[in-house]
């Protein structure tokens, strides 16, 4: 529906530049007609110095109307740049929205994995668990979500979020993400959920 109002859209201001170019042109023959009729009486008439004024006039307006069509035409092609890329975004972030809806559920899948992890004779809800988030992660992955891999990175304000700093453990540490508060994730290479990080001071 989106891609046929925009070529509606793009169709209609090509007719119309279409149709202002052609309207332009028999501008300039009407004005190139009246300049060679000009040229005719000045080799017969005795006052040149009007005729010569008539004829500049004659011209600034010509270059005047190339000037606007000139520009009309990057207009145009500006138009039709912009409304190519905004329909290749929509296109790549038509489910935005919902996937960042189950990004809570994810969240809660990987915090009742943990908890699940030290009881005992939980294996089977352990195993049901496991395949549940997989199978959402995979599904998800399929629509173009990817988690970061923040954990020992270096802090980039791009893709993460600085909850705090602490001391770092080890030298190289500095500057880096020393844990993962939660995860962060993109959306066609695009972030969507800035990764919550505890840096290293």
């Amino acid at each position: 529906m989106f891609k046929n109002k925009t070529d509606k859209m793009e169709n209609k201001d090509k007719n119309q530049v279409h149709e202002e170019f052609i309207d332009k042109q028999a501008d300039s023959a009407e004005i190139a007609e009246s300049m060679e009729s000009i040229k005719e009486t000045l080799s017969d008439s005795s006052e040149s110095a009007e005729v010569e004024s008539g004829l500049e006039l004659l011209k600034s307006e010509l270059n005047e109307a190339n000037n606007k069509y000139i520009r009309l035409y990057a207009e145009f092609d500006n138009f039709r740049r912009r409304t190519t890329k905004e329909r290749v975004d929509l296109l790549q972030t038509a489910g935005r929205d919902v996937i960042i809806s189950l990004l809570p559920i994810l969240d809660d899948f990987d915090r009742a994995l943990k908890a699940i992890e030290g009881q005992e004779n939980l294996d089977p809800a352990m195993e049901g668990m496991k395949l549940i988030a997989n199978k959402m992660k995979g599904t998800l992955t399929q629509k173009g979500l990817k988690e970061m891999d923040a954990m020992g990175q270096v802090f980039e304000s791009d893709l993460h979020e600085a909850i705090t700093q602490i001391p770092a453990p080890s030298e190289d540490m500095k500057g880096k993400v020393v844990d993962v508060l939660e995860k962060g994730y993109l959306l066609n290479d695009k972030v969507i959920r800035f990764a919550k990080v505890v840096v290293g001071a």
